[in-house]
Parts: structure tokens; sequence; C-alpha cells
């Protein structure tokens, strides 16, 4: 692995801490800094903004807004669609003597910034010393409440520390933000109304022609509140420091997305502003804690250093895994089917805020073992888009439904042909998260209702992509990509093929048993999409025969040719030179066999059981060295088939680059945004990884493995009603069922009844 860490923040187990400010680094801080509620999100820039290098990102859920392309081949998007910053309502001003407070320009000491991600907080306070001598300490603090989404907090604190005297202070809130990748604003039409101490504002992006309001309200009124300019208006004051006493600015702010537009939406905003000012910021803190309290109970996952070990390395390790798993909670956690997960979240705007394949492959895990009714909703926005995924595969000359590489409405918004045509993982993965979660939840009802058509739709888009070899005589796709983005237009990609290969067969067998078991939702899901009785049979048999390239040894090759291609030494490539797309020609990329994330690991990871211990050694001895993880999810899946085969080696090295990803900035990229979707893959690591969980319709199977430097590892999960607690220890695992009644578990292949508590000694 040539990729090393950039290790910047202190570790601490519950906190992200920065400790002095560098300004090359403020875009990176800005990332991990990041708050989200599902709802809404904001990087951790400076409230006062300034000169320093910043991406200054104000997000809600599922807005963005449309760039029309020069139309171009068929098949190939004449739109796009992207997330577009919202209102600033961080927006402040701070003015002593004269001099306007930018850390950019003006003399600072003390800076300090604290994530706690016990209580959702970010804070950053510093000590100000302007040219006339005057030193005010300021301390900042915001939170974006997980309770009310449509509501989020800034206290301003100030303290005099050698004067008493005047300073001037500007609260405000703007929609003339700036998107940075198109250098414009794409809000509209904004109405403005100020009164002392408020600020309303309503605006419409210029081409999807959704609507926002946003809203600001001070504790205290200030002096005024006026409009400066046709998007933006600031509450101005003048406030009276006293030597040695501290002073607080609160601001509340709404941000309401709800689908209505006009004075419905305005309407719905005040009221919910005017509830929300008769809320206190203390007492909105104080549910935060509450909230974030609750959460980690059930949530936390802990790891303990074994005597002897180097201690700050496992308390990295601690610190980066709770880092992940409160990120993905921020991000989604089931509050509407209109969202999926994007692959940056709402902490940047790399990616144009758009979901992949990532979701159901890597993010659907988490939601399956600690919230079931999110992983439904996050399989019932593509239920509610498939109608968009139906007119996909009719662009590129298919049936059936092709979903999305990236999307934020279900329309395609990738306008790489390359990804965009030749990528079936949405459409596969979309299938396999599908039986996935019926697998593990037995929600057959979800399956009749909305899955059996999506499956129908999925396997018609197949039957019509796949064609049959004039050679061989075996089914296989022709010109695709696979998770392997360095290698395009390839013939019969390994996981294409099996994944196409397994959502077949199931689409096959959920429509049979619908057929025996629901006769009559079978009818009606036949005569909606007009099912031709000779059509199950033929997807049965296209997954028959479909070919997949293995040989005698259990190695798989990844597409047609791979074996012969030139081999790259990716030890030898420079740290400097990442990431690869910035610093290499693109098709110097493909010239070689170096892969930039798991491909045919990606299938043993998917469908790990179907595959024996042998063969994952087999292929992961070959394939691992030849990964460069250029991919954000790549280390996580190699962590985890590692510890699988008992490489504990590598599962502990690729564990910390996986938790570690962003915090140390490993791909040299984390200024883009968080990789959140590798965030999931790190919980994944854990539980997957590390105590060896597979679940099937039956029981719970565990295989715990826990590595030599660590004493303890302890986390819990939810499955079908139950609570189960897991503490991994040198000696063995214990088990307790904390809620729900008795489980049948697989531990290392023997069965057990879990009623109580059960300890089962390591092997």
């Amino acid at each position: 692995m040539a990729k090393i860490a950039d290790i910047y923040f202190k570790v601490d187990p519950w906190k992200i801490v920065e400790k002095g400010f560098d300004p090359a680094y403020a875009r990176v801080s800005e990332s991990v800094f990041s708050l989200a509620n599902e709802t809404m999100g904001v990087r951790g820039s400076f409230d006062e903004g300034g000169s320093v290098d910043s991406l200054r990102g104000f997000y809600v859920n599922g807005v963005y807004d449309i760039e029309n392309l020069n139309k171009s081949y068929r098949g190939i998007v004449d739109h796009t669609h992207f997330m577009i910053p919202a209102a600033d309502w961080l927006r402040t001003q701070i003015t002593l003597d004269g001099e306007k407070l930018d850390l950019g320009k003006v003399s600072f000491r003390d800076f300090e910034r604290t994530l706690d991600m016990r209580e959702g907080t970010l804070t950053r306070s510093f000590v100000w010393k302007t040219a006339s001598g005057k030193e005010v300490r300021l301390t900042f603090l915001r939170f974006l409440d997980m309770i009310r989404r449509e509501r989020a907090y800034q206290r301003i604190t100030l303290e005099a520390l050698n004067f008493t005297g005047e300073i001037a202070l500007s609260c405000g809130l703007s929609f003339d933000t700036l998107h940075e990748g198109y250098k414009k604003c794409f809000w509209t039409d904004t109405r403005t109304e100020t009164k002392p101490g408020k600020i309303e504002m309503q605006s419409r992006t210029t081409l999807s022609g959704q609507e926002v309001y946003a809203a600001v309200a001070l504790g205290e009124a200030g002096e005024s509140a006026d409009a400066c300019g046709e998007k933006t208006a600031d509450i101005n004051m003048t406030l009276l420091l006293r030597q040695g006493q501290a002073r607080h600015i609160d601001k509340k702010a709404v941000l309401l997305f709800n689908g209505k537009t006009g004075e419905a939406l305005w309407s719905d905003g005040a009221a919910a502003l005017a509830e929300t000012q008769r809320v206190s910021l203390d007492d909105a803190l104080k549910a935060q804690r509450e909230y974030w309290d609750a959460w980690w109970a059930t949530s936390d996952i802990q790891i303990e250093a074994s005597d002897g070990e180097d201690m700050e390395a496992v308390a990295a390790e601690q610190q980066g895994i709770r880092f992940c798993s409160f990120q993905l909670a921020q991000t989604y956690n089931g509050g509407s089917k209109r969202h999926n997960i994007g692959a940056k979240g709402m902490t940047g705007e790399a990616y144009n805020g758009h979901a992949f394949w990532d979701t159901e492959s890597c993010c659907l895990p988490f939601y399956l073992f600690t919230n079931p009714q999110a992983a439904r909703d996050l399989l019932l926005f593509r239920y509610n888009t498939l109608p968009r995924a139906l007119e996909r595969a009719g662009m590129l000359d298919c049936k059936g439904a092709c979903y999305p590489i990236a999307t934020l409405n279900g329309e395609e918004g990738c306008a790489l042909w390359q990804h965009a045509s030749l990528q079936l993982q949405p459409s596969t993965a979309v299938a396999y998260g599908i039986w996935h979660y019926v697998h593990l939840t037995r929600d057959e009802a979800f399956l009749w209702e909305y899955g059996a058509e999506m499956l129908l739709q999925i396997a018609r888009f197949l039957f019509s992509r796949a064609a049959k070899s004039g050679k061989s005589g075996k089914y296989g796709f022709y010109g695709v990509m696979g998770p392997d983005e360095f290698h395009m237009m390839v013939n019969n990609n390994a996981y294409t093929n099996y994944m196409g290969k397994r959502s077949l067969a199931y689409a096959a067998e959920t429509l049979i048993r619908m057929r025996a078991l629901k006769p009559e939702a079978f009818a009606a899901l036949s005569e909606k999409t007009a099912l031709l009785p000779e059509e199950i049979a033929a997807w049965q048999d296209m997954a028959d025969n479909m070919y997949i390239p293995c040989g005698e040894n259990g190695l798989i090759e990844q597409h047609d040719g791979y074996f012969d291609l030139p081999h790259t030494e990716i030890s030898e490539i420079p740290v400097s030179e990442f990431p690869l797309y910035e610093h290499w020609s693109y098709d110097r990329i493909y010239r070689t066999d170096m892969i930039k994330q798991p491909d045919v690991l990606m299938i043993l990871y998917l469908y790990n059981s179907s595959f024996s211990e042998e063969v994952k050694r087999t292929n992961y001895d070959f394939y691992q060295p030849r990964t460069i993880h250029e991919s954000s999810l790549s280390p996580a899946i190699h962590s985890i088939l590692a510890a699988e085969i008992g490489n504990m080696d590598d599962a502990v090295r690729f564990f910390g680059y996986a938790t570690r990803l962003d915090l140390d900035n490993y791909n040299r990229n984390t200024r883009e945004g968080l990789h959140i979707t590798s965030i999931a893959m790190a919980w994944a690591n854990i539980v997957y990884g590390f105590a060896g969980l597979r679940g099937d319709t039956q029981t719970l199977r565990f295989a715990p493995r826990l590595p030599a430097r660590w004493k303890k590892l302890g986390f819990s999960v939810l499955y079908r009603a139950r609570v189960i607690r897991i503490d991994m220890e040198t000696a063995g695992t214990f088990f307790r069922l904390v809620k729900g009644e008795a489980l049948p578990v697989d531990v290392y292949g023997k069965n057990y009844t879990l009623t109580d508590e059960l300890f089962v000694p390591a092997i």
C-alpha cells in the first residue's frame, strides 16, 4: 500500500481536535468538522468567512439544480443535476476599532476547534489581538438539531480580555451562495422580509424550480435588520464588552424544504420559525445531548488495547471508528424516502451530491443491523424512482429498468458515458439490496408490494443487455465497466456477470414464489408490467448459463484478457501522484493491471457464503497486491476478507486505513468532502470482519477474530426485534441478549441458543 497517513488532528476517544490553525489544511478541516442531521448539512468553515481558502457549504438534502448539455450520441444524457449550496445561515461579521475579523489577515493565538461526537457540536475558539492592542476571546458554537431537523443553532461568545469597550457585530442570512464548480449562484426570485432581530427569506432554484424557506432570529433584537442585497440581509448591533465578562449572542435558524412553494411554504416556514423562537438554545442543546446519549448507548463500538501494545495507535483506531459511526448517523437515518446517501453526504460538492451503487452494496448492512426501517426506506427510494430507471433503459436500447450510476432524483446524473452507460452495478446492487433486506428481516410484504416489481424490471434490463458468446455458447455482458473503473469497455467482467447471474436467478425465484403464494398480487403485477409467460424461464436459463471466468484453482479472471495486461508495481508510485486521476493522463490509467478498487474481491464480499475459504484466499493473494485503493470503499473490503482467511496483519492494517481515511487524508482528497459510503464500510469492517458476522434466513453466524493488539472489542446489533451485545475478548466472546426472544446463533460452526448470556471460547 503506497499511501500513508497525513496526521494532523489530535487523538481523543470522543472528540476531533485541531490545536493551532494551518491555512494549508483549511479545507481538510472543513470536511472533517462537517455537521449534518439528514435534512441539512454544513461544512466546518469559519462563521465570519474571510480570506482563508474555504469551501463555504450549506446544503439541504434533495435540493439541486440542472444543467442542460449539448445533445450528443444516443444514450448519453442531455442534462445533469447537482447539489447546490443553500442559504448561509452562519453569516457573521465582527469589527473592533475599525478592524474586521479575518483569520487570514489579523493576529490571533490559542486557536482550537473541537467536534464533540457525544453531543454533535462544533466549537471554535481563539484570542484575537487587534492592531490597537485590544484582545478579545471569541468562541463559536454550532449544532444542527437531530430531533427537529429544520432547526440549526449558533452561539457567539465574546470576552474582552484587556479592555472595556464597544464591538460591532453583524449576523445575517444569504442565498447569494456560489457553487464552487460552476462559479455561480443558482438561486433566484428571492423574497426577503426583515424585522428587528429576525430575517426571513424564500428563494427558488433557477431550473429545477425547488423552493427553500430560510430564516434566522437572534436571542436579543439588535439595532437593525436590513437587506443589503437582493439575496442577503444582516442584523446589525453594537455591543458593550466589559473586561473579563463573557457575552453570548444566540442565533436560531430554520431551513425548510418540504416540496411546497409560494405562500404555502412561506406560511409553514413562518410557523416553524415562531416555534423555534420559543425554544432556548440551552434547552435545544440539552435535548441534543440526550439524543446522542441514547444513540451511542446502542450504537457505540468500543476498542481496548492489549497490554504492551501501541496505546496511541489503538486510541486512533477507537477515534476513527467513532468518527465513522457519528458521520453516518448524521447523514441518514430513514427520515425520508425522497433521499438517498450521497457519496459525500452533505460535506462537499464533489460527486455533485450524487448517490451511487455504494448505497445498497456498502451502506445497507449498517442499517440492516442498526435501523431496519431506514434500510427499507433506502430501498423505497429506488422503488419511487423506478419510472426513471425504466426511461434510462430505453435510452440505452434496452428493456426493463436501468438504475443510474449517479443520481439525486432517480435520473442519470453522470455525463461521462463510460460510467453512465457501461456500469451495470447500480441495477444489480438494487437487486442485491432487496435480497439482502428480505433475507435478513423476513419482510416479505415489502418483497411482494415493491421488491418483486423492481426485480422483474431489473431482470428484463439484464436479459436485454447480455448476449450469448458465439464461441462458448455462454451468456455474458460485453462492453462494460466493472467496479474497477481503471478498465473500461471490457467483456465478461466477472463481477458484472456474477451479479447479473444472481440477480436474474433471484428475480425468477421471487416471481415463481409470488405466483404460488400470492396469486392475486402476481396477476396484478403481470398485468401492470405486461409480463410474458416465457420471460421467467428465460431469465433462469440465462442465469444457469452465465459465463464466470474461473480457473480450476479457483482464481477468477477479472475480465477477458486481464491476465495478459502489463504489470504496474503500485508500491513504487510516489505519494505525490495521488489521487491518480489528477496526476496521470486518463488513458494511461487503463494501460495496466492496476486495480482501482475490489472487483473480483467484491463478489466474494457480497456473496460471501457462496465461496470457499480457499477460493477467497487464492483471489485475495492475487488481487490484493494489484489494488491501489483509489476508491475509499476498497480498504474495508480487503480488511474483512483478510480477517476471514486469517491474515490478521493485513486485516488490522487495512482497518486503520479504512477508519481514518478522511481523518488522516490518506487519499489526499478529504478537502473535497468526506467519503460517507466508505464510512459505512468501516462499520462493516468491525462487524463483518473481526466479529465474522454473517446472516441468513434461520440464524446469525459469528466467527470472532480479535486482533492481538486489542484486548477487547464490543458492539451491539439489532436483529429481528432483538438487541444483541457482543463483547470479544482474548479468551473468547460474550453474547448477551439485551432485548427480545431467544435466538439461535452459530459460532465457529456450532449451534447455540442465545437466551440470556453465552460465552464461546476463542479458537
